[in-house]
């Protein structure tokens, strides 16, 4: 029986019968010499050198230690071991160049059909494409907002109008998006009222529009001369996919925001409003600019907020803000 099993895990693993045949009668024999083994098994000259070569190509067998002229099986548990390992390193380099295959056999076919999966839009067109963008949506929108913005006359216009066609739509806002004068009360507050889901973190790697699963805008902008020239409009592929990806990472990492959307709590609504303001990390400036107070009753009320739920810094006033269900 133990000759049958060994016999039949060789092959599998790719050994000859004749060599699977010397393997199993050194197991029976060793040490022993080697023409010994070969008259064995009716193999002799050439033909058993040969089949014996191959059983130490393998890692199965080898001459006797301490012992000049014999020859001597590796153990079945140690010999398939090693040559399950060898297989696999074989499966591995086949795996590799069927995929380089599989690469240049898709590159030669994306030449011959010029598909086009990444289109450059730049200047005027930008504009045009942004609203199309918009109103194609149909399921679902998952938008970085960060400025600098589009020059676009109607603003929050067309997010205001997807959100009623019933498009869900996620946004992810950066800090700057709040700090620009008259944004958040104009563009962003209206949205969240209207059902948008919002998160905010204090910088985003990139603006980006995603539509459905359709395809992805990107903007190329000059952050610092606040200049917008140059967008990609990407079709679903591998870079595609990887601007999904990150989207939903991003989204995980990012705080809720919910801005002046009333929500049921014994807190007034000017307090909900400023606790929502610092959990995005609106700047003090900017928080008392909108809710109409000076700094320094600002900062009383930061101080009154901060006793109340045992917090120490503003980040952790916020979290517990959070967890109780203030914002």
């Amino acid at each position: 029986m133990m000759r049958t099993n060994v016999a039949a895990a060789l092959r599998r693993l790719g050994i000859g019968d004749a060599a699977t045949r010397v393997y199993v009668e050194l197991l029976e024999r060793s040490p022993a010499p080697l023409d010994v083994i070969g008259k064995a098994v009716s193999l002799s000259g050439e033909r058993l050198l040969s089949v014996y070569g191959e059983l130490v190509d393998a890692g199965l067998a080898g001459a006797a230690a301490g012992v000049r002229d014999l020859v001597a099986p590796v153990p079945p548990a140690a010999a398939l071991q090693v040559l399950r390992r060898h297989r696999a390193a074989e499966l591995d380099e086949f795996g590799i160049a069927v995929t380089g295959a599989f690469d240049t056999f898709r590159r030669a076919r994306l030449a011959a059909h010029r598909t086009d999966v990444v289109e450059l839009v730049t200047g005027e067109e930008i504009g045009p494409r942004v609203r199309q963008a918009w109103h194609s949506a149909e399921l679902r929108i998952r938008q970085f907002d960060s400025p600098p913005y589009f020059p676009l006359s109607e603003g929050g216009g067309d997010a205001l109008a997807t959100l009623r066609r019933g498009v869900v739509q996620r946004v992810v806002y950066s800090r700057a998006s709040l700090e620009v004068p008259g944004n958040l009360v104009r563009n962003i507050e209206p949205c969240l009222a209207a059902g948008e889901q919002a998160r905010v973190l204090p910088s985003l790697p990139v603006k980006l529009l995603i539509i459905d699963d359709a395809y992805a805008l990107v903007s190329l902008s000059i952050q610092e001369a606040e200049v917008h020239n140059t967008m990609l409009v990407v079709q679903p592929c591998g870079l595609f996919s990887a601007l999904v990806a990150l989207f939903e990472q991003t989204w995980q990492n990012a705080l809720p925001f919910h801005g002046h959307v009333p929500r049921p709590h014994r807190l007034v609504p000017a307090d909900r409003r400023l606790l929502a303001l610092l959990a995005a990390g609106v700047p003090d400036e900017e928080i008392a600019r909108n809710l109409r107070i000076s700094r320094r009753t600002l900062s009383r009320r930061v101080e009154t907020h901060m006793n109340r739920l045992g917090a120490t810094t503003r980040f952790q006033m916020a979290l517990q803000a959070q967890r109780r269900g203030w914002l």
